[in-house]
């Protein structure tokens, strides 16, 4: 019996992507057990709610339900690197619950409409190439990939002013089943409930400095300056926010392409339509902060991830994050056996990725 090449192909695929993110799970697993996040150490965290707007423009949901509200934990990060001042990318977390990690729902978002990496494959590249020295990194990712290197540019904010100001995207598509069974692809973005300009975009990035996100020399702001400014404007008053959505139909003669987190959709085609309204009324202490984990996996049957075919396949980059969340739940596990990680010291040194010994 002869076995189907393409078949036989597609199998290959599959197992070969299994492969491939069990072996950087595992690794992920080893850096949880260290008490370390993937990337988003430095962040803030607080509580509130989120309530599905009455009227919503977009086809019934079993989910978004029109008027449905959530207690919520939403968490602002600042990706790798422990200074607020350096040029990073800044991200938006949802867990539709007040739990830290059981949810029906997570949302992952970060600043910009492009991202660095764009399939499960190039991820992993992405992460190997890793060459971090005092702030400078990713050197020969950049020249070797110019479509990362111009999503790096796009979407870090060295002076952003707030997290609040910010517009954070979630790139990668997802699953939207109406009532009715028809298929749906969604894009997600937060922003700020008031109409105030973005902080922090390079009006001329370079690609000769993407590499170097170091704290400028002449800088004056502390390591801990963005989630103090935070903080601060929580005790002033409830931080408010939109979500929205961006939704285009499925259909058999899809492009790929629209799958790909460094194309984005046309909105005139494809306007983003408000979802939700949500706020953050209270901040968490450091431990809940530190506790608060989000993963895709939490997610109802009518949302949720679109199936990967191989590394190469644009979800596949949903699919890697699915399956680490045994990756969180060590880290979770590593603060039972070995403690919570103390708070980010302001009087560390600067442009690094790690606590120092002086911080434990």
């Amino acid at each position: 019996m002869k076995t189907n090449p393409s078949k036989f192909r597609m199998a290959m695929d599959k197992f070969i992507m299994w492969w491939n993110v069990k072996k950087f799970v595992f690794l992920l697993v080893i850096l949880g057990l260290m008490r370390y996040r993937m990337s988003h150490n430095n962040g803030v965290a607080g509580t509130g709610w989120l309530r599905i707007i009455d009227d919503p423009d977009i086809p019934p949901n079993d989910f978004y339900q029109p008027g449905r509200k959530f207690n919520i934990r939403v968490r602002h990060a600042s990706a790798t690197f422990l200074d607020d001042a350096m040029k990073v990318i800044r991200s938006c977390s949802i867990k539709f619950s007040e739990h830290h990690f059981k949810s029906p729902l997570d949302l992952e978002f970060n600043s910009g409409e492009f991202s660095v990496f764009w399939s499960a494959a190039s991820f992993i590249k992405f992460a190997k190439s890793r060459k971090e020295k005092w702030g400078v990194d990713w050197i020969k990712y950049n020249r070797d990939y110019p479509d990362g290197s111009k999503g790096a540019q796009l979407s870090v904010r060295r002076h952003a002013t707030s997290f609040y100001n910010l517009r954070y995207h979630s790139k990668t598509p997802f699953h939207y089943i109406s009532t009715d069974g028809t298929k749906y692809y969604c894009k997600y973005k937060v922003r700020p409930d008031q109409d105030v300009m973005e902080s922090g975009i390079d009006p001329n990035p370079s690609v000769i400095d993407t590499s170097n996100q170091r704290v400028l020399p002449h800088e004056t702001r502390g390591k801990n300056f963005l989630k103090d400014e935070y903080r601060e404007r929580v005790k002033r008053g409830p931080m408010k926010y939109r979500l929205q959505i961006q939704l285009r139909k499925a259909t058999d003669q899809d492009d790929p392409e629209i799958f790909n987190n460094m194309r984005v959709w046309d909105e005139n085609e494809f306007p983003w339509k408000d979802l939700a309204v949500f706020e953050v009324n209270k901040i968490l202490d450091w431990k809940d902060s530190t506790m608060t984990t989000f993963s895709l996996k939490n997610m109802p049957k009518s949302l949720g991830i679109i199936p990967a075919k191989s590394m190469y396949d644009y979800n596949s980059l949903n699919y890697i994050r699915a399956k680490s969340e045994i990756a969180r739940k060590a880290r979770l596990f590593s603060y039972k056996i070995f403690g919570m990680v103390p708070p980010i010291p302001d009087n560390d040194q600067r442009n690094i990725k790690v606590w120092t010994k002086q911080g434990y």
